[in-house]
């Protein structure tokens, strides 16, 4: 952790409100109505990097270093889609593609080891290998909002009724923590599992051991989505209070909130670059950000497709991939100085 490069600052300290933590059944939680991204305007300049048309409207891209390859998910019409890296380059990457058929809407995708991917669904979690495009399923009760690969192998999955439910694919066994209002993204770190909870707008650390709840943080105004980089840090935006959120988690502790513009939405990280780029849906545009300094420096500056909803990033040579939900197609932007 020496090497994390940030400090705490009493205004962090200030807002991360610590909450209270428990066995609670959910009912009694006080709660918001989750955040959203704010509608963006009509793009009035050509967006930068190149733009493919693409079919449907994009609700997530998450890139895969192992196979590098872009797992992208649309809906009107419902559809996942494999992409691989290469393929951006070219003039039609989704004619590139492998599809997945599903019969269900895929709310959150994550990265498992060696190739596969995470589909939190409704009722299950399927693990797509993104190399063979074989789909396996592990059976959920209720909807799940995300899952993650822990590093002992075992799958956590959270969801909508506020659990996270604990799996080991090799032995059936599970466990379940409750406690939430909903589970809806969850953050590997080591050995450390986070879970952000959209209707209670807060970070909680997970006791694997004992199965509870532990240290349990306000993240912001409306937080969305969450990031992890090399360093252990969990990258949060504040939707609502238009902040970016820098937490670590062990312990459980916010480091550093910065205004970065206006209703900040997606958030991916270049591990390579050690750069943090968050898309600003009220402006069509995304933003990178060095946080070596102890507070965000802005370090460059891209305008998007209209409304941009997803983002991920190639860490081997910087491209940003940004997915319009509006229809307006798949965007690849070179982020690096040539």
């Amino acid at each position: 952790m020496a090497r994390l490069g940030i400090r705490t600052t009493a205004a962090a300290m200030g807002a991360a409100v610590l909450l209270v933590t428990g066995c609670s059944s959910g009912d009694d939680l006080i709660t918001i109505d989750p955040a959203t991204a704010a509608v963006s305007p009509a793009t009035t300049s050509t967006p930068d990097g190149v733009v493919h048309p693409y079919s449907g409207l994009i609700d997530s891209i998450t890139f895969d270093p192992i196979t590098r390859s872009a797992v992208v998910v649309a809906n009107n019409p419902r559809s996942v889609l494999v992409v691989p890296a290469d393929s951006l380059a070219g003039a039609d990457p989704a004619s590139a593609g492998r599809p997945t058929a599903l019969d269900s809407d895929v709310r959150d995708v994550s990265i498992a080891a060696d190739g596969n991917a995470l589909l939190s669904m409704d009722r299950q979690v399927g693990k797509l290998n993104l190399a063979s495009g074989e789909l396996t399923t592990i059976p959920v009760d209720g909807q799940a909002n995300s899952a993650v690969e822990l590093t002992d192998g075992r799958i956590a999955i959270g969801t909508d009724n506020g659990s996270v439910h604990i799996v080991d694919p090799k032995t059936d066994q599970s466990q379940k923590v409750s406690g939430f209002a909903s589970v809806d993204e969850l953050a590997v770190t080591g050995d450390n599992l986070s879970a952000l909870d959209h209707r209670q707008t807060s970070l909680t650390a997970i006791n694997l051991e004992d199965g509870k709840l532990g240290v349990a943080l306000r993240a912001g105004e409306g937080a969305t989505h969450l990031a992890t980089d090399r360093f252990g840090r969990i990258l949060v935006t504040d939707t609502t209070g238009n902040e970016l959120l820098v937490f670590t988690a062990d312990p459980l502790l916010m480091h550093q909130r910065y205004p970065v513009g206006e209703s900040p939405y997606a958030v991916a990280y270049d591990e390579t670059a050690d750069r943090v780029w968050v898309t600003l849906t009220a402006t069509n545009e995304v933003v990178g950000f060095d946080l070596s300094s102890g507070i965000p420096v802005e370090t460059r500056r891209f305008k998007t497709v209209r409304q941009p909803n997803s983002l991920a990033v190639d860490s081997s040579n910087g491209n940003l991939i940004v997915g319009s939900a509006t229809g307006d197609g798949l965007q690849v932007i070179p982020s690096r100085e040539n």
